[in-house]
C-alpha cells in the first residue's frame, strides 16, 4: 500500500488534522501535515490510541501466530520438455494464551483437590485410630479369656482330686465288718466328705475370681503402652524418608517412589546385584551407569555445628552477613526484632554484632585490630635511668578567681592583659625556673563553658592548686575543680587569692570547701591552704615552697634519654606555619626531626618552640613545647608518641583515621534512627544551623557543647561545620547552602571567603569573648520560639436593665464598673460567674450616639450580637488576646 501523507489520513478517519498531529507526537512519531506516513507508524498509532482507551491487547495479546513459508523448485522432465515447478510450503501455528477465568478454574480446581486430599487423609487417620483402638481391645479380651480357663481347669482338677477321696473311702467302709460301727463311719465320712468339698470348691473359686482380677489389671496397665506401640509402628511405616533438604527434590522423590511401588505391585522384578552394573534400558539399549566414585556422597548433618566468626571493633550489617553466609535481609530482620533498626549498609558496633551472632547461632570471637598499632607502639626504646623530674602544677578555679593574674606575678608576665574580656579562654602550659627549683603550669579556664579542658588539665597533672578568692568564696566552678582533682587522684593545694582585699574572709572559705571534704591541715585535714595576693606578692614564696614539698613526696621520676611520650594540651592552625600543637613532654626527650605518631596525626619534627616563641632543639620531661610539621590539627587530650618508622607511623593513623570515622558514621547513624520515629510525633522542629571556627582545638570543643546545651524541644542548635583556623570559601558555602550563621572565634574570613558571604548575604559575626557568643546564639534561638497567647481582662459592665429594640433585638443598660469597654474586644457573658455565651459586641451606644469605648462609671447600651437571652443581674466581660514573646 503506497504511503499517504498526515492530511490525507486525517481526510480518511473524519478527525481534524492539529489532532491526529498531536497524537501521533503522543506516540512517539514526530510529523506535521505535509509527512508522509507509513503502515509501521499507522499501526504504532493504533496501538498507543488502544492503550489510551484501555485496550491491552496490543501490549498483552492473548493470540500468538507464527506463520512460516518455504519455497522450493522442483524439475520435471529431462530435455527439452523439463520444466521447473515452484512449490511453497506455508506453515502455520497458534499459541493461545489461557484467559484469567482459565487460570481461576483450574485454581478452584486444584483448591478442591487439595480439600479433597486433605478429608481423605483424615478419613484414613480415623480409620486407623479405629483399627488400633480394636486391636488394643481385642488384645485385652483375649487376656481376659485365657486367664479364665486357666482357673476353670484348675478348679476342675481339684474337683476330680476330690471325688477320688470319696470313692477310695467308700470301698473301705465295705470291707468292715460290724455293721454298725460301718454305718457310723460311713455318716462321718460323708460330713468330712461334705465339708471338704466346701472347702475345695470357696478355694477355688476364689482363686478364679484372684485371677480374672489380675488379667484384667494387667490389660487396663498396658491398654495405654500397647496403644502407644501402635501407634509409633503405623507413624514410622507412613514416615517419609528424604534424602535432601529441597522442596521440589522431595516431591521428585516421592513420585519416583509411587512409581517403584506401583510397578512392584503390578509385577515382580529383579534386582540387580549391582546397582552400577552395565545393564540394557527398556528399548535394549546398553545403559551407563557412573562408577560409585563419581556419584553424590553428601550425608544431611544430624544436628547443628556452631561456626565460629571474627568480629572486629566495627562492621557494617553487609560484612557481617557475608561472614555468617545468610542474606543481608535476614540480618535486617533479627537486629529488627532485637530492637535495633539498622539498613545493609550501616556500620554497627562490636557489641551489637555479637549479640546479633550469637541470637543467628553463631560462636563470636572478637578481635582487636589493632595489632599494627600495638606493635609501632612496641618498637620503641624505653631503656634508660629514670631521674627526679619537675612537677606539673594545675591552676584551677572558678572564673575571675585571679588564676592567671597569680601566674603572671610568678612569671613575671601580663598574659592576663591581653585575654579578651579579661577571662582566659585557652589552656595555657608554661615552665618557670625558681629558686628552689624548676615547676611547670598548666592554666586552664574558669569558665562554666571549658569543663573539657580543666578534665584534660587534672589527667595531665601531678599536683592541682585550686584559686579560691577570698572575697567570693566557693563557686560552681570551684566544685568542679575539686571533683576533677578528686577523680585524677592528685593532690589538692588551696590558694586563697585576694588577701589584699579588706572583704577577703579566710575563715569562711575554709568553711565552705570544709563541705566538700577539703579539710585543711589546720582543723585536721591533709589540704595545705596558702594566703596570697597576686597583686601585691603576698604568699607567693611559700605557694611555691608547698608545691615543691608536694612534688618531693610524691618522689616524680621520669627516663630522660629515651624516645618521648607526651599529651597534647592545645592545638590550632597558623595560617603561615600550618597545624601547631602544643605538647607536655611526659617522659624522654623529643627532638627536632623526630617523627611523632599523635592521634589520628603523624608527622616529622619541622621545629619546635617554647611557650614564649624561642626557637629550641629538644625538650625534656615536664617541658611544654610547639611543634610543627604534623599532617593535620590533632584533637586535645591525644597521646604524643615518639615512634622509629614514619611509614608505620602514617598506616596507623590513616587506620585510626578510618575506624574514627567509622565509629562517628555508626553513631549518626544510630542517632538518626533512634530520633527518626520522635522527629515524626514532635511534628516540625525550628534549627538554628551554625558553621563554627576557632583559632585552637579546646575553645571550639568548648563552644559547640555550650552551643548543643542550648537546644530545647522546639528549636534545636546544629553545628553543620567546625574547624581550627580562618573562615575559608568551602565554610562560606557550606552556610549558604544551608542557610546557616557563620561564626568566628578569634579568627577571621579570608579574601575568597568575603566575597561569598557579601553575594550571599550571610550572616557572618565575629567574637571573641565566649558570653557574647552564647548570648546572641540565644537570642537568636528566642526569636524562632513560637509566640505565646494570653487574655487580658480590659474591662466589666454590669447589666441593669434590658430593653427591646425591633431591628436589634435586645438591648441591655449597661454600667461600666472596672476598666474599659471597647467596641472593637471580644466579650464574654457571665451568668453568676459562669461564662454562658462568648462572641462580639453589635453595638455599643451612649444615649443615642454609636461610641467606640466607654471607660469606668458611666452608662451605655449594649447590643450582643447573635445573643438575645441577656438578663438583668448579667455581666458582660470585655477582653483583649496579646501576644508574649518567649525567651529561652
Amino acid at each position: 500500500m503506497a504511503d499517504i501523507t498526515v492530511a490525507e489520513l486525517a481526510k480518511e478517519i473524519g478527525t481534524p488534522v492539529d489532532r491526529l498531529v498531536s497524537q501521533l507526537a503522543d506516540s512517539g512519531v514526530k510529523k506535521s501535515a505535509t509527512d508522509a506516513i507509513s503502515q509501521d507508524e499507522k499501526e504504532s498509532l493504533l496501538g498507543h490510541l488502544k492503550k489510551q482507551h484501555g485496550d491491552d491487547s496490543a501490549a498483552n495479546p492473548s493470540k500468538l501466530t507464527l506463520n512460516r513459508k518455504t519455497k522450493s523448485t522442483l524439475t520435471m522432465g529431462h530435455g527439452s520438455k523439463a520444466k521447473s515447478v515452484n512449490v511453497e510450503v506455508r506453515k502455520k501455528r497458534t499459541y493461545v494464551k489461557r484467559s484469567e477465568l482459565e487460570d481461576q478454574k483450574l485454581a478452584e480446581e486444584a483448591a478442591k483437590a487439595e480439600a479433597e486430599a486433605a478429608v481423605l487423609a483424615e478419613a484414613k487417620a480415623k480409620s486407623d485410630a479405629e483399627a488400633a483402638a480394636k486391636e488394643a481391645d481385642n488384645a485385652k479380651a483375649v487376656a481376659v479369656v485365657k486367664a479364665e480357663v486357666a482357673a476353670e481347669k484348675k478348679a476342675e482338677a481339684k474337683v476330680e482330686a476330690a471325688a477320688k477321696a470319696k470313692q477310695t473311702a467308700v470301698e473301705k467302709a465295705k470291707n468292715v465288718d460290724n455293721a454298725p460301727v460301718k454305718v457310723a463311719e460311713t455318716e462321718e465320712a460323708k460330713k468330712l466328705r461334705l465339708a471338704q468339698e466346701k472347702e475345695v470348691a470357696d478355694k477355688v473359686e476364689a482363686e478364679a475370681k484372684e485371677a480374672s482380677e489380675a488379667a484384667k489389671k494387667l490389660a487396663e496397665e498396658n491398654e495405654g503402652r500397647w496403644k502407644e506401640q501402635e501407634a509409633e509402628r503405623k507413624a514410622k511405616e507412613k514416615e517419609v524418608v528424604h534424602v535432601t533438604s529441597s522442596k521440589y527434590a522431595q516431591e521428585a522423590e516421592d513420585k519416583v517412589d509411587a512409581a517403584d511401588e506401583t510397578a512392584g505391585r503390578r509385577r515382580k522384578k529383579k534386582k540387580p546385584a549391582d546397582r552400577n552394573a552395565r545393564g540394557r534400558n527398556a528399548r535394549g539399549r546398553k545403559q551407563l551407569s557412573a562408577p560409585q566414585s563419581l556419584q553424590h556422597g553428601f550425608t544431611k548433618p544430624v544436628e547443628t555445628k556452631l561456626q565460629d566468626i571474627r568480629i572486629g571493633e566495627t562492621i557494617s550489617v553487609a560484612e557481617l552477613a557475608n561472614k555468617m553466609s545468610k542474606k543481608g535481609a535476614e540480618v535486617v530482620k533479627a537486629m529488627f526484632k532485637m530492637g535495633a533498626m539498622a539498613t545493609i549498609n550501616q556500620v554497627i558496633d562490636q557489641e551489637t554484632a555479637a549479640l546479633v551472632s550469637e541470637e543467628m547461632g553463631f560462636n563470636v570471637v572478637l578481635v582487636k585490630e589493632n595489632a599494627l598499632e600495638e606493635a609501632v607502639l612496641a618498637d620503641r626504646d624505653n631503656s634508660g635511668d629514670a631521674t627526679t623530674r619537675a612537677p606539673v602544677v594545675t591552676i584551677m578555679g572558678h572564673v575571675d578567681h585571679g588564676k592567671t593574674s597569680l601566674l603572671d606575678h610568678i612569671r613575671q608576665a601580663k598574659v592576663a592583659d591581653g585575654e579578651a574580656g579579661g577571662i582566659t579562654q585557652h589552656i595555657g602550659a608554661y615552665h618557670v625556673e625558681t629558686g628552689h627549683g624548676m615547676i611547670t603550669f598548666l592554666d586552664t579556664p574558669g569558665h562554666a563553658a571549658f569543663t573539657a579542658m580543666r578534665s584534660r588539665g587534672a589527667k595531665a597533672t601531678d599536683i592541682v592548686v585550686i584559686v579560691v578568692a577570698a572575697d567570693d568564696g566557693v563557686m560552681p566552678q570551684t566544685i568542679e575543680a575539686i571533683q576533677h582533682a578528686k577523680a585524677s587522684d592528685a593532690p589538692i593545694i588551696i590558694a586563697v587569692n585576694k588577701m589584699d582585699k579588706e572583704s577577703a574572709d579566710p575563715d569562711r572559705v575554709k568553711s565552705e570547701l570544709s563541705q566538700h571534704d577539703v579539710l585543711s591541715e589546720e582543723w585536721g585535714g591533709e589540704v595545705q591552704f596558702c594566703h596570697v595576693s597576686a597583686k601585691t606578692g603576698l604568699g607567693i614564696d611559700e605557694l611555691l615552697d608547698a608545691i615543691l614539698l608536694q612534688s618531693e613526696v610524691l618522689e616524680l621520676t621520669a627516663v630522660v634519654d629515651t624516645m618521648a611520650s607526651g599529651v597534647v594540651i592545645e592545638s590550632k592552625l597558623d595560617k603561615g606555619r600550618g597545624p601547631v600543637a602544643t605538647v607536655l613532654i611526659q617522659e624522654g626527650t623529643i627532638k627536632q626531626g623526630d617523627i611523632v605518631l599523635c592521634g589520628l596525626e603523624y608527622g616529622r619534627v619541622r621545629a619546635m618552640r617554647d611557650e614564649n616563641g624561642k626557637t629550641i632543639q629538644s625538650a625534656g620531661p615536664s617541658i611544654p613545647v610547639e611543634i610543627i610539621g604534623l599532617s593535620g590539627v590533632p584533637i586535645s587530650g591525644d597521646e604524643a608518641t615518639v615512634v622509629k618508622d614514619e611509614k608505620k607511623a602514617r598506616e596507623v593513623a590513616l587506620f585510626r583515621q578510618g575506624k574514627f570515622r567509622d565509629v562517628k558514621l555508626a553513631r549518626q547513624q544510630k542517632a538518626k534512627l533512634e530520633n527518626m520515629f520522635a522527629s515524626m510525633a514532635s511534628g516540625e522542629i525550628s534549627e538554628v544551623n551554625v558553621v563554627l571556627k576557632s583559632d585552637v582545638q579546646g575553645s571550639l570543643e568548648a563552644i559547640s557543647d555550650s552551643l548543643l546545651k542550648l537546644s530545647t524541644d522546639e528549636v534545636k542548635v546544629k553545628i553543620i561545620g567546625s574547624g581550627v583556623g580562618a573562615i575559608t570559601e568551602t565554610d562560606a558555602s557550606l552556610a549558604a547552602a544551608s542557610n546557616a550563621i557563620v561564626i568566628g572565634f578569634n579568627v577571621r574570613a579570608d579574601v575568597s571567603a568575603r566575597k561569598v558571604i557579601e553575594s550571599e548575604n550571610i550572616d557572618l559575626r565575629y567574637y571573641s569573648v565566649i558570653y557574647a557568643l552564647i548570648d546572641e546564639v540565644k537570642q537568636a534561638m528566642s526569636g524562632m520560639l513560637a509566640p505565646e497567647f494570653k487574655q487580658v481582662i480590659i474591662g466589666l459592665a454590669q447589666v441593669r436593665d434590658v430593653f427591646k429594640s425591633p431591628k436589634i433585638g435586645s438591648i441591655a443598660g449597661c454600667m461600666v464598673t472596672e476598666g474599659i469597654i471597647k467596641r472593637s474586644a471580644p466579650i464574654r457573658v457571665l451568668r453568676e460567674n459562669v461564662v454562658i455565651y462568648e462572641g462580639e459586641l453589635e453595638s455599643l451606644r451612649r444615649f443615642k450616639d454609636d461610641v467606640q469605648e466607654v471607660r469606668n462609671g458611666t452608662e451605655c447600651g449594649i447590643g450582643v450580637k447573635n445573643y438575645n437571652d441577656v438578663r438583668v443581674g448579667d455581666q458582660i466581660e470585655v477582653f483583649e488576646t496579646i501576644e508574649v514573646e518567649r525567651t529561652l
